[in-house]
């Protein structure tokens, strides 16, 4: 059995690459609805081109690939699931489709890992929250995700609460 890349790393630079695939999952799954190209495609670009790719004179961090992999096709394969648990999370008069697309993203991204035992809820919560902050800085935003992805993570695992 081969090593993995992540074998000797640190248990802070795993949880890093972790938020880092999340942040890009949340990207390819916005550049997805807009360009109409298949997860496949979407999949490859981020992972040649986007990982560890220097942006404006910064390095952007290293993913976790096999998290930002499976985040991204568990939220193509289960979005009917997801976007019905987001609806159920959202007032009536703001069905899903309504929403911004980067938070339609953000809550696909998040409902895939709630469909998934391996991250705990509250994490999931945590990490969504803190790329909610940072794609709208104004704050109001934040607070709507955050009360959707409680009710989310509810839903979706009642028995971690």
């Amino acid at each position: 059995m081969t090593a993995s890349r992540t074998d000797n790393m640190t248990g802070n630079m795993k949880r890093k690459m972790r938020s880092a695939a999340r942040l890009y999952a949340v990207q390819a799954l916005f550049q997805m609805e807009h360009s109409n190209l298949s997860v496949d495609k979407v999949r490859l670009e981020f992972l040649d081109h986007r990982f560890g790719d220097v942006l404006d004179g910064d390095e952007m961090l290293e993913g976790d690939e096999a998290h930002f992999t499976r985040v991204l096709e568990d939220a193509v394969t289960h979005q009917a699931a997801i976007d019905q648990m987001t609806d159920r999370a959202l007032v009536a008069k703001w069905p899903i489709g309504r929403i911004d697309p980067t938070m339609r993203a953000l809550f696909r991204a998040a409902g895939a890992e709630f469909q998934d035992a391996a991250t705990p809820p509250k994490v999931v919560i945590a990490e969504y929250l803190d790329l909610a902050s940072a794609f709208f800085p104004d704050g109001k935003e934040a607070r709507f995700v955050n009360a959707v992805l409680d009710h989310m993570a509810h839903d979706a695992r009642p028995e971690d609460f």
